[in-house]
């Protein structure tokens, strides 16, 4: 097949078939698991931000950082790394844009000088109410082709592949 032909589960199978009969490869269905994982984070995720975030001239990060905020905040830039994933240098960026949004501010810490307390201001709360209103319609939309049951052994699934990764030496960020 000409690659100018190919979608994504060809490719898939492309891949598979090379991998193994040319360079002898032994573990595809865990190239295609990751694949399929990757793929479906990254159309997920760029649909929720071109639907709901961009419109409202958000970022997913910037909706990412928000979310954390506004459910477990106040608190310190360094947790709201952990909690959504990103850098540290990311979550300082990102802070300063959306405080000079009016969405966040930024309280010294209570135990350390250099620390500092992330909360929502009044108008990032608001607008996350409404923002996760949207997100959450959309989530249900993509869900929905999936049963109840389907969904919760899509999480317990997935949840077993992340709890596990200890088992081996992981690079980036938890």
């Amino acid at each position: 097949m000409a690659a100018d032909e190919l979608d994504f589960w060809s490719f898939v199978e492309l891949a598979n078939h090379r991998l193994s009969e040319e360079y002898g490869f032994q573990h595809q269905l865990a190239t295609e698991v990751l694949l399929a994982l990757n793929r479906a984070s990254n159309i997920v995720t760029y649909d929720l931000e071109a639907a709901v975030h961009r419109p409202r001239g958000r970022s997913w990060s910037g909706f990412r950082l928000l979310f954390v905020t506004w459910l477990a905040g106040p608190l310190e830039a360094k947790k709201a790394a952990e909690l959504t994933g990103m850098s540290r240098a990311a979550v300082s960026n990102l802070t300063k844009t959306l405080v000079g949004d009016g969405m966040l501010e930024r309280t010294p810490g209570e135990h350390d000088g250099r620390s500092v307390l992330l909360s929502l201001t009044e108008r990032g709360q608001h607008e996350m109410l409404e923002v996760f209103q949207a997100q959450n319609e959309r989530e249900h939309e993509w869900t929905g082709v999936l049963t109840e049951a389907e969904q919760r052994i899509l999480v317990m699934l997935l949840d077993k592949l992340i709890t596990n990764r200890d088992q081996f030496d992981i690079r980036g960020r938890n």
